[in-house]
């Protein structure tokens, strides 16, 4: 039997229908603290697109049609793409259609632009689950680049309606800015990128849906890693992104940080509805844009607010050049992207802090704190 998940966001609609209800499920729980998912009845109609618009999504286990696409893009000229950190072969059809692979997932994917409808197959169900819920958001952002917004890479926390973005470089604190504020009360929106949009009431924020990974260090000094550990020794799963060795490392009562060939942190993987349940954070869906933070951390320095802080750049705005985890192979997004100019404007009119944190959860957020207050207050 069919179930159906839809998610809204501002003027983004997308619907996912599956024959697995543990698809849909992933959905509603991955949307619905941060856009507005529901559980809706399956649509009688699925060979063409939503009659009340957006995008149609069909994600099923199905071995018989991955053969099938697996076979068309072989036979057919592709291109090989990293996408979502996954080998991916893309072949363009005469008629417009899109068709994917990725061999080591054994996914496939088939997408009709003339029909605003996206196909996933696969051999399992739990990265068939993975592959609907990240495609689902990608489909929410081709529309709502298409309605004017453009992507931050910053995170984001609110009070009252009112939002700091923090930016900043990778390593610069931007998470542990937004995680740090979220348990001092204020509501979260993103950890790491936002939609945004100039309009006559100043400039309107969408969360950017998303796994969180957040390392141990930060989690002891915060006090969750003992409230984390339970849970999974309790039997919570976490995100499937999360590598075995900190699962391992969870169940061992190991706070040692992990880290990769490349010398990468491996942190656990939360689902959005996780920071909820497991972290007790409050989630935004909305907000208007009120002022900007810097921060640096630097383990050897006493927290304090530091000296004038940088202009927006280049790197601050995500870009169909900028883009590096997932590039739009389904070509989504407008060929042309709404003018930046009006929005850098704006943002630099609102005022702005940079600040050097420590390793110091403690001391850390009490500056954090203080300093968004005085920010979100002028």
């Amino acid at each position: 039997m069919l179930s159906a998940t839809r998610i809204h966001a501002d003027e983004a609609t997308v619907t996912v229908v599956s024959d697995t209800k543990e698809i849909t499920d992933w959905a509603l729980r991955y949307f619905s603290g941060w856009w507005n998912a529901t559980a809706v009845d399956a649509p009688a109609e699925t060979n063409g697109s939503i009659a009340e618009g957006g995008a149609l999504l069909l994600a099923d286990v199905d071995s018989g049609r991955l053969a099938d696409i697996e076979t068309l893009v072989g036979d057919y000229d592709h291109d090989e793409v990293e996408y979502a950190n996954a080998r991916t072969l893309v072949a363009r059809h005469e008629d417009g259609a899109t068709y994917a692979v990725q061999p080591a997932e054994r996914l496939a994917y088939h997408y009709d632009p003339a029909a605003h409808r996206l196909v996933i197959v696969g051999a399992q169900t739990e990265p068939v689950a993975v592959a609907a819920s990240r495609l689902a958001r990608e489909l929410i952002r081709g529309q709502l680049l298409r309605a004017g917004f453009h992507i931050l890479h910053a995170s984001c926390v609110v009070r009252d309606g009112r939002a700091l973005l923090t930016f900043g470089p990778k390593g610069a604190g931007k998470t542990t800015s937004a995680l740090l504020l979220a348990r001092e009360g204020f509501d979260l929106l993103a950890n790491d990128r936002v939609f945004i949009r100039p309009d006559a009431g100043g400039l309107s924020i969408l969360p950017w849906p998303s796994a969180a990974a957040i390392g141990f260090g930060l989690l002891e000094s915060a006090g969750l890693y003992e409230p984390l550990r339970a849970r999974v020794l309790d039997g919570e799963q976490m995100h499937p992104t999360q590598d075995q060795r900190v699962t391992d490392a969870l169940h061992a009562g190991s706070t040692t940080p992990i880290r990769n060939a490349r010398g990468k942190e491996l942190k656990p993987q939360f689902f959005p509805d996780q920071l909820s349940s497991i972290l007790r954070m409050t989630l935004a869906a909305q907000a208007r844009a009120a002022a900007l933070l810097f921060p640096q951390v630097d383990k050897d320095a006493e927290p304090h607010v530091a000296d004038t802080p940088r202009a927006l750049g280049e790197e601050d705005f995500f870009t169909g050049k900028t883009e590096d985890r997932y590039p739009d192979i389904f070509r989504l997004a407008p060929t042309k992207a709404a003018p930046v100019t009006d929005l850098a404007d704006r943002l630099a009119q609102l005022p702005r802090r940079a600040l050097v944190l420590n390793h110091d959860s403690r001391t850390s957020a009490e500056l954090l704190a203080k300093t968004a207050e005085g920010l979100l207050s002028e």
